[in-house]
């Protein structure tokens, strides 16, 4: 038995296929805004103040590994429906707060930890989501490209070992954009096209990312706002970051003549 905390996006639906295929048994804690998984007789839709519930849940089904998948909103402390268990636990979930979401998955992790509850990595349950170092695309950077990927990977890891960003916007070396809180479909539509035309896309972990967690994550609407915008090349880690159909990824960015690498 498995569980699984869902969130928004297409990625929980992934999981949840591969669960199936496996034949493995499991239920959902269903953290999405309107109930996303209301149709699955398997899900339990909840708050995420409610601990005591959720870990009543998961001890009647004698689970001891759950997956988070999809993006998880964390909600405003103010708003969190909190049962006793929750009180006892939210000084650390405000704590944890002040130092941005990863945090606060990070300190839900370590009370699962202390419930003898594990949480698995998600590359590692599923290693088909992610890509093997190499080049995937019959388009391959050419040589200046190939420089400026290095120039922006070591800039994004500098930039992301303090703060939350996962991605940036490379062209004639200079980063003309940084991923925000709001993902990469807003950094891609907040820059002109005439600036971001031939531009490369890198997006990465952050440094010291907790990967049972918010690992980063594309998918074809990935590919085509890149292709809109005119972008030329898009670079993630191999092993690591999720690609959601890739096949289809790959088939569209060998249509549209992008170039696709993991590093």
């Amino acid at each position: 038995m498995i569980g699984l905390f869902l969130g928004e996006k297409d990625l929980p639906y992934e999981i949840i296929k591969k669960i199936e295929t496996k034949k493995i048994k499991y239920f959902i804690i269903d953290l999405t805004k309107n109930n996303k998984f209301k149709k699955n007789k398997n899900s339990f839709f909840i708050n995420i103040g409610k601990f005591g519930e959720i870990l009543k849940i998961i001890k009647s089904k004698k689970c001891r590994k759950v997956i988070f998948a999809g993006n998880i909103i964390r909600p405003k402390i103010s708003k969190l429906k909190l049962d006793f268990t929750g009180l006892f636990y939210i000084p650390r979930i405000v704590k944890a707060a002040k130092l941005g979401d990863a945090a606060v998955l990070k300190a839900l992790i370590k009370i699962l930890s202390e419930n003898n509850i594990n949480v698995i990595r998600l590359n590692t349950f599923n290693p088909e989501l992610t890509l093997k170092k190499g080049f995937y695309t019959k388009l391959k950077p050419s040589k200046e490209e190939k420089k400026q990927i290095i120039k922006g990977t070591l800039t994004l890891r500098k930039i992301n070992s303090y703060n939350h960003i996962q991605g940036l916007i490379i062209r004639d070396y200079k980063v003309i954009s940084k991923e925000t809180r709001k993902g990469t479909k807003e950094m891609i539509k907040s820059i002109p096209k005439s600036k971001i035309k031939k531009g490369i896309l890198i997006k990465l972990p952050k440094a010291k990312q907790d990967l049972r967690v918010d690992l980063p994550t594309i998918g074809i609407d990935t590919f085509k706002d890149c292709n809109r915008a005119g972008i030329k090349g898009i670079v993630i880690k191999s092993n690591q970051n999720i690609i959601i159909n890739k096949e289809v990824c790959i088939e569209y960015a060998n249509q549209n003549k992008l170039f696709l690498v993991a590093i």
